[in-house]
């Protein structure tokens, strides 16, 4: 016969067993350094006398960080992994990356915790949902997540831009250059980051008193091809918009092709914008008026909370927004007139015009 399942024995029951604080269990259970030898041993007499099922971590101190970004390292993610790895040196701690589809294996979330040598973890735009995460924290696992995908609770510490106030910037340049018809190109719908773009945009209307149009809005993966397809759908439109805003400078590359292909000229028939800054924005003609993002700053800020939960240092704000900046270029410029189209002319009229366009007599 099967021996009956046992249930989880929670922190504050081994904390009452062994009588000291859960806060001190918790330092035991996470391999702190900073815990008598004494009372070490009480809490491991507690685990043992309960029969607890609850992962009791050794040697986190100068242990490994496990760095996890499930995408292919392009100048965006490039430059954040960097930064992380960087900082993470100057800190003496050794990195172990996943990275692009390697990365993607699910479940590998929920075995970090037994995983021996790794201390923590840097999670870049991880696709589980939030349950996951939760369970991680838990665990009582320290890790950062960078531009979460999803809104996270007020205990998982993240970091990322403060994209709606990005997105308000970019559509504000664009109203106070004249433009009223904005098409707007952004990432997947359920990506944070996305919505929060869009909710900026709205604002920034709203303050000049216009009204979003959805017929406005393609949401897309943030790539050339993609962009390049969502900007031939609006530019196709009976009515095109005088300015497209791109999720990222990659989508406004290939915006930029689709305006090409249509012999539309930029900034003077069409203005375009993208978003992080990246080489490629800057490699364009014309080159793409964007937004900043701090991405190098991300991936040190990351690793900054994350020692600082290691350590077990108070921290006051988890969830950790940066600034951004507008960089106006030549791919934006004044609203095109809208011609109106010509009225039937009167009879009148046209014998009148039809009269002096004749060829003249002899």
């Amino acid at each position: 016969m099967a021996e009956p399942r046992r249930a989880r024995v929670t922190v504050r029951a081994i904390a009452a067993e062994a009588g000291v604080s859960i806060a001190t269990v918790s330092r035991v259970m996470n391999g702190h350094h900073h815990v008598a030898s004494g009372t070490r041993a009480l809490v491991h007499r507690a685990v043992e006398r309960l029969g607890a099922p609850v992962p009791v971590r050794h040697g986190t101190a100068g242990g490994a960080i496990y760095v996890r970004c499930p995408y292919v390292l392009t100048d965006y993610f490039g430059v954040i992994v960097s930064s992380i790895a960087e900082t993470l040196e100057l800190h003496g701690r050794r990195v172990v990356l996943s990275a692009g589809d390697a990365g993607r294996r699910a479940g590998v979330l929920a075995g970090l915790p037994q995983e021996a040598g790794i201390a923590g973890a840097v999670l870049l735009l991880p696709p589980e949902p939030e349950a996951e995460l939760e369970t991680l924290r838990a665990l009582n696992f320290p890790f950062v997540v960078v531009d979460p995908r999803s809104p996270l609770s007020q205990d998982i510490a993240s970091v990322s831009a403060a994209h709606l106030t990005a997105a308000r910037s970019v559509t504000a340049h664009l109203v106070q250059l004249g433009h009223r018809r904005i098409g707007v190109i952004g990432g997947p719908g359920d990506w944070l980051a996305s919505q929060s773009r869009i909710a900026g945009h709205a604002a920034a209307l709203a303050e000049a008193g216009l009204l979003p149009s959805p017929g406005l809005l393609r949401s897309v993966e943030p790539t050339a091809d993609r962009g390049y397809e969502a900007a031939g759908e609006l530019l196709d439109l009976p009515e095109r918009p005088t300015a497209l805003i791109a999720f990222n400078d990659r989508t406004a590359v290939g915006a930029l092709r689709a305006a090409y292909e249509r012999n539309l000229r930029v900034p003077d028939d069409l203005s375009i914008t993208g978003f992080d800054d990246t080489d490629l924005g800057r490699s364009t003609v014309p080159r793409l008026t964007t937004v900043r993002q701090p991405l190098e700053e991300m991936g040190r800020m990351a690793v900054s909370l994350l020692m600082r939960l290691l350590e077990r240092h108070t921290v006051d704000t988890l969830h950790v927004e940066l600034a951004t900046h507008l960089v106006p270029r030549e791919s934006t410029g004044p609203a095109p007139r809208v011609r109106p189209r010509p009225r039937p002319r009167p009879a009148a009229v046209s014998r009148c015009l039809d009269e002096t366009n004749d060829p003249a007599g002899p």
